[in-house]
């Protein structure tokens, strides 16, 4: 028997086209005449088609945004280091990872590791990775298309004795690793349409631990591994880009305040105030060039020639760097200019080598803002926080230190999180450019991914962690808005019909 549509419901389906968009899916839509003009449709023949298309428009988006959970704080005498937590194998299981822009390759402690840490001061469980207990596992090997990628890139080595896919890693802080590549799913959660979609999972190649030295065995601040987001080929960013399930970008806001944590996504944070500065092309790392520096808006008498790029000299982002460091040519006009600017307010002290001030007032009262200039007219401004870290107070007097280290002999200047705290950074590596923007990172923040449309979706990406009812709150009293009022409609449609 044909169903007759009462008033209400028809208005309802003029009406609910509206609440799709709402909702996030596309706002323009091709029309296409689906039944000839004239003939009465039954409903459960609209039904279906619109169940049919939308279907072809969950299709059509090839990815959405992958939402990492952040840890850690930047404060050397709290933690140090800013980590997320990722699933691996099947069944998945859990490890800890440094956040880490200053390399590559996602790596893990395995099991008959030496030199591995059990145990973390950060009050986090450690685990190892065994390739025997995942179905889904498997070793790569030195005739494997991803291992020669890595190979290029210095990522990977192969050995000809056992056609083993490995790698051996050295630190900047003197620690190192080495093993061989797995491959194994990862999970991770994707935001899509305004929801959230818990263990999607793509194969990829990462890291199996046996040895590790220095640093890195230190049980106080141990994690089970790092998470390199650099831009070769062998990282997870590139390689979940070429599968086709992440954006070639990814962002972070990493909180500075003690309660850490922050945002981390593989997509693009929309913000008005970002300003970007051209990726130095063809290096290894986040290379930018930076021109010059100013204290109070006055440029310092710095050589420009000291940042240009070249083998061992340069500007590098790095969140793997607790701190962060000037080229020895920057320091002294640096501190010196520091020193000037608080000379009628604040008492300079050397305290174990380093440039220290007694202050009894407010630090961001004392001290000047500090402006990193890049290429493309890209501004970095520093609060006193940002380059200043509080040591320990003498009687009423705060005693503050110059944060931006000296790298003795060498022109590396390298910006780690003491710098990148507080603040949007947007890696847009298929664009080749770097942004950022002062933000308080406890904050939402909107993220966007390109689509297969070439249209861009727009979501709440929220405070990263293991309740998602907040971020989704904005979509559910959307929907439930929407629903309320198309009940009103059909209400009204009933009385129509009498």
């Amino acid at each position: 028997m044909k169903a007759m549509v009462p008033a209400g419901i028809l208005i309802a389906v003029l009406l609910f086209p509206a609440a799709l968009v709402l909702c996030n899916f596309p706002a323009t839509l091709k029309l296409e005449r689906a039944f000839p003009v004239g003939q009465r449709v039954e409903l459960s023949q609209l039904r279906a088609r619109d169940l049919l298309r939308h279907g072809r428009m969950l299709q059509s988006s090839s990815f959405g945004v992958v939402d990492l959970p952040v840890a850690g704080t930047y404060d050397p005498f709290l933690v140090g280091l800013y980590y997320t937590k990722v699933q691996l194998g099947s069944p998945p299981k859990e490890f800890y990872v440094q956040i880490d822009t200053g390399s590559d390759v996602l790596w893990v402690s395995c099991g008959s590791c030496n030199g591995c840490p059990t145990t973390s001061g950060l009050q986090i469980p450690l685990n190892l990775f065994d390739t025997g207990s995942s179905s889904t596992a498997s070793l790569v090997s030195c005739s494997d298309r991803r291992c020669s990628v890595g190979v290029q890139s210095s990522d990977a080595s192969c050995s000809s004795q056992n056609n083993q896919c490995s790698y051996a890693f050295q630190y900047g802080d003197g620690s190192g690793t080495s093993g061989y590549y797995v491959s194994d799913l990862l999970y991770f959660d994707t935001i899509l349409g305004g929801s959230l979609t818990s263990n999607s999972s793509a194969q990829i190649v990462f890291g199996c631990s046996t040895s590790q030295t220095g640093d890195l065995t230190k049980s106080d601040r141990a994690v089970d591994g790092i998470f390199g987001f650099g831009q070769q080929d062998m990282s997870v960013v590139s390689q979940l880009a070429s599968l086709g399930v992440a954006p070639k970008a990814f962002s972070h806001c990493l909180r500075g305040d003690e309660a850490g944590g922050g945002i981390l996504v593989l997509g693009e944070i929309i913000e008005p105030n970002i300003v970007y500065t051209p990726l130095v092309p063809s290096q290894p790392h986040y290379n930018l060039n930076l021109q010059s520096i100013s204290v109070n808006g006055q440029t310092l008498p710095i050589n420009p020639s000291v940042f240009t790029t070249s083998s061992n000299q340069g500007t590098i982002v790095d969140s793997g760097t607790t701190l962060a460091y000037l080229a020895e040519a920057a320091y002294d006009p640096f501190v010196n200019a520091i020193t000037n600017a608080v000379s009628q307010s604040a008492q300079p002290v050397v305290f174990k080598g380093t440039q220290c001030y007694l202050i009894t007032s407010s630090v961001t009262d004392v001290f000047p803002q500090v402006s990193l200039n890049f290429a493309g007219g890209a501004s970095m401004n520093l609060r006193p926080q940002d380059y200043l870290l509080q040591q320990n107070s003498v009687g009423s007097s705060a005693v503050w230190c110059i944060g931006l280290q000296k790298l003795q002999g060498q022109g590396l200047t390298i910006l780690g999180d003491l710098v990148l705290k507080d603040k949007i950074f947007v890696y847009d590596l298929a664009g080749q450019r770097i942004g950022w923007a002062n933000y308080d990172c406890s904050m939402s923040v909107n993220v966007s991914t390109t689509m297969n449309t070439g249209k861009s979706e727009y979501v709440n990406a929220g405070q990263l962690n293991n309740n998602s009812s907040k971020r989704n709150k904005p979509y559910k009293e959307i929907v439930i808005s929407m629903i309320s009022f198309l009940m009103h409609v059909l209400l009204l449609g009933s009385f129509l019909v009498l």
